[in-house]
């Protein structure tokens, strides 16, 4: 087991890249703390990974409000002592251009950015003690234009340049922070966005997988065995890294 006895965070666990995250990190042996809005959800997770054998809690969480943030860490240091890895999952998907708003841009920027590095300023304390890993979600939309897109694409590219930079303040204290930046992978929220756009999953699955040298979009468990790798001992040397999980997407 690479995380046997690891204690990680992390937030947007209640579905998608970040469930699957907290799956993965179970079984291979961290106790997990999963922060999330969605309670009914969020516990469901954290219920299943218990019932599978896995040590798991379950915390509700606003990522965009700092005593939130704050919570998350103090109770996992509660329940299990200590924190080794943090994954930064947790997304607001504005998924607009001009057409947005001030308080479209504010969720966005509350939660995917601020969100990020208000969780990170209060988990990285206790890390600070022992070393660890941080993983921040970004996306091909950090590198790539998409039209009528740039709110969300905004946050994501802003994740990818904080990496970098936490990656240089943290190094000291044995603390690697990387980004991994998922393609079209089919999560709740891909689903949502095809929903409100008027297109079908199908059309999604065809539209998409024509753009990747793979020829299919992902599935969640595929973003999440490379963020475990990430925040695992075999990743030991790497830090201040964006790992491309896109099925070729970006390297045309």
């Amino acid at each position: 087991m690479r995380l046997k006895d690891k204690v990680a965070i992390v937030t947007g666990a209640s579905s998608g890249i970040g469930q699957a995250t907290a799956e993965v990190f179970a079984e291979e042996g961290a106790k997990v703390v999963l922060a999330d809005i969605d309670v009914e959800n969020g516990r469901a997770s954290a219920d299943g990974i218990r019932q599978r054998g896995g040590q798991a809690h379950f915390v509700r969480a606003d990522v965009s409000v700092e005593a939130d943030a704050k919570k998350i860490t103090d109770e996992a240091l509660a329940v299990f002592g200590h924190v080794d890895i943090l994954v930064n999952d947790a997304a607001a998907f504005v998924l607009k251009g001009f057409g947005a708003s001030v308080e479209d841009w504010q969720k966005a920027l509350g939660v995917n950015v601020v969100g990020a590095a208000m969780v990170t300023r209060y988990a990285i304390d206790p890390m600070k003690k022992t070393g660890g890993a941080i993983v921040l979600l970004g996306s091909i939309s950090s590198f790539v234009a998409h039209a009528d897109f740039f709110v969300y694409s905004s946050t994501k590219a802003a994740l990818v340049q904080m990496a970098r930079n936490m990656a240089m303040d943290l190094g000291p204290f044995g603390i690697r922070v990387n980004a991994v930046c998922p393609g079209p992978i089919l999560t709740p929220g891909s689903i949502g966005h095809i929903t409100k756009t008027g297109s079908t999953v199908e059309e999604f699955k065809r539209s998409q997988g024509e753009k990747v040298f793979l020829g299919r979009v992902g599935n969640p468990r595929e973003v999440a065995y490379p963020i475990c790798f990430l925040v695992s001992d075999e990743a030991s040397y790497v830090t201040g890294a964006s790992l491309l999980v896109d099925g070729g997407y970006t390297a045309v």
